[in-house]
C-alpha cells in the first residue's frame, strides 16, 4: 500500500485518521505523515523519505529514536512478562531515580498518560485543602482533563477551538483562568477567591502554546501568592522534567512545589508518567489515605525499565549544556534570516526545546503567541518539510533536539531554517 492508501484506511477506522489531533497536519495544510520505522534523530515515512525529526515523540525521546539501551532494557523486561498489575521492582527503581533527582518529590505515584497525572494531582490537592477552585492559565495544557480543558494552547490553540464540545459548564465551574506571566491578576484572583482556592497548575515553562518563558521573578511571587492563601503550587513538567535539566526546573528558580507532575522523558518513549510530591500530601493517596485513584497499566513494567534505562543514560551523559548550545546555533541562522529578509521572528527557547514565532512582539503569553502569522508558519513549515526537516505541525508546539541530533546534524538542520526563512 501507498501512504495515501495508508491515510484511506486510516480515515475510515479512527477519527481523522489519527489517534491525537496535532497529528492530522491540517493546520499546515499538508496530508498526515505516516511513519514506518525511525532511529536516532530520523524517521522514515511510509513512502520511505528520510526527515530530520524536531517533533521526538512531542519531547519524550531526549535520546533519540530506539536508543539500543532502552530498546534492549524494554526487550528484557518484556521476556519476563508485558504487564502484571502487581508491584515489580522498576516502577521502585524507577521512582528511587526521580525521588532522588528532585527536591521536594518525596513520593512517586505512576500513571500512564501526563493527563492523568494531572487529573489525580488536582483530585489531592482538592482533597488535602478541602476547597474546589483551582487556577490554571491562559495556554497552559494539561491534558484533555475536562477542568483543565478551558484556554488550553496546543492542539486547541491549532484547531482554533474555544475548548471542546462534551466539556459541562459544571467541569469547569470551579476552574479560573489567568493570563500567564500576569501577577496582577493572580493576585486579584485571591483577594477574591483566596479561601476557595485549592491549587494554582502552571506549566513553569510553557511549552503547549510554543515555548514561553516566565518572566523574572514570575514563579517566585506566584509561589508567596499561593503560599500566604494556604492553596497548593502544582507544576506541569510533563514535558519540561528531565528534559530541560537533569530533574525539576524548580532549582532555576528556587520554588518547589507542592506536587510535580511528569511524563514523557520519564518513559523512555513508552506510555507512563508519574505525579510526585511532599510525603504528607502524597500519603493521602489510597492505599495510604482516601484519596482515590487505580490503573491497571499503572507502573507497567516494561515501561518503567524504558524508564530506568533512559534516565541512567540520560544522567551518565548529562547532554543538557550541549543541546542549549545546538539550539542556539539553530536560532541565530534564523534571526539572521529574519534580518535579511524583514520577516518578523521571535526565537524562544530554553535548553533544548524552542520555538519559533513569525511575529515583532516579544511573546510572553498566550494573546501574544497568536499574532504570530500562521499563514507564513504553514509556508515556513513546508519548505522545511520538502528539504528533509519535520517540525511540529503547528505554531504552538515546541521542536525539541535530542542526544542524535549531532553536529553536523544540527548545522544542517540550521541552513534548511535559514534557508526557508529567506525563501518566504
Amino acid at each position: 500500500m501507498n501512504t495515501d492508501q495508508v491515510r484511506e484506511q486510516a480515515e475510515k477506522l479512527m477519527p481523522g485518521g489519527v489517534s491525537s489531533p496535532v497529528r492530522s497536519f491540517k493546520a499546515v495544510g499538508i496530508k498526515q505523515v505516516v511513519v514506518k520505522n525511525a532511529k536516532g534523530a530520523y524517521i522514515w515515512t511510509w513512502d520511505d523519505i528520510r526527515l530530520i525529526d524536531l517533533i521526538n515523540s512531542w519531547g519524550a525521546l531526549i535520546l533519540g529514536h530506539a536508543r539500543d539501551e532502552v530498546v534492549n532494557a524494554i526487550n528484557r523486561a518484556a521476556e519476563d512478562g508485558t504487564s502484571y498489575g502487581l508491584t515489580s521492582y522498576p516502577e521502585i527503581a524507577l521512582a528511587q531515580i526521580i525521588c532522588s533527582a528532585i527536591p521536594g518529590a518525596e513520593m512517586v505515584r505512576f500513571v500512564s498518560s501526563g493527563t492523568e497525572a494531572v487529573m489525580s494531582a488536582i483530585r489531592l490537592a482538592r482533597a488535602f485543602t478541602g476547597r474546589e477552585k483551582i487556577v490554571k492559565f491562559d495556554g497552559c495544557y494539561h491534558g484533555h482533563y475536562d477542568a483543565v480543558l478551558v484556554s488550553a494552547g496546543s492542539g486547541v490553540a491549532t484547531l482554533a477551538l474555544p475548548g471542546t464540545p462534551g466539556i459541562t459548564e459544571g467541569s469547569v465551574s470551579s476552574t479560573i483562568v489567568v493570563p500567564y506571566n500576569d501577577v496582577e491578576m493572580l493576585e486579584n484572583v485571591f483577594k477574591a477567591y483566596g479561601e476557595q482556592i485549592a491549587c494554582v497548575i502552571v506549566e513553569p515553562i510553557a511549552a503547549n502554546m510554543g515555548v514561553v518563558l516566565p518572566e523574572e521573578h514570575f514563579i517566585k511571587r506566584l509561589e508567596s501568592i499561593v503560599k500566604k492563601f494556604g492553596a497548593l503550587l502544582i507544576f506541569d513538567e510533563v514535558i519540561t522534567g528531565f528534559r530541560v535539566k537533569w530533574g525539576s526546573v524548580a532549582e532555576i528558580f528556587g520554588v518547589y512545589p507542592d506536587l510535580f507532575c511528569l511524563g514523557k522523558v520519564i518513559g523512555g518513549g513508552m506510555p507512563l508518567a508519574a505525579y510526585a510530591g511532599k510525603r504528607e500530601i502524597m500519603e493521602k493517596v489510597a492505599p495510604s489515605g482516601d484519596v482515590y485513584q487505580a490503573g491497571t497499566l499503572s507502573g507497567n513494567p516494561v515501561a518503567a525499565s524504558a524508564g530506568v534505562a533512559a534516565l541512567s543514560l540520560l544522567k551518565e551523559l548529562d547532554p543538557y549544556d550541549t543541546l542549549a548550545k545546538a539550539a542556539v546555533t539553530i536560532k541565530d541562522a534564523a534571526y539572521i534570516a529574519a534580518q535579511k529578509r524583514g520577516v518578523p521572528v521571535q526565537f524562544n527557547s530554553i535548553g533544548s526545546m524552542f520555538t519559533i514565532f513569525f511575529t515583532d512582539q516579544k511573546v510572553i503569553n498566550y494573546d501574544t503567541a497568536k499574532t504570530s502569522n500562521l499563514e507564513i508558519f504553514s509556508r515556513f513549515f513546508s519548505k522545511c518539510f520538502n528539504k528533509g526537516v519535520l517540525l511540529p505541525p503547528s505554531q504552538f508546539e515546541a521542536s525539541f533536539l535530542t542526544v542524535a541530533h549531532s553536529p553536523e546534524i544540527v548545522s544542517q538542520v540550521a541552513e534548511i531554517i535559514e534557508s526557508a526563512i529567506e525563501s518566504i
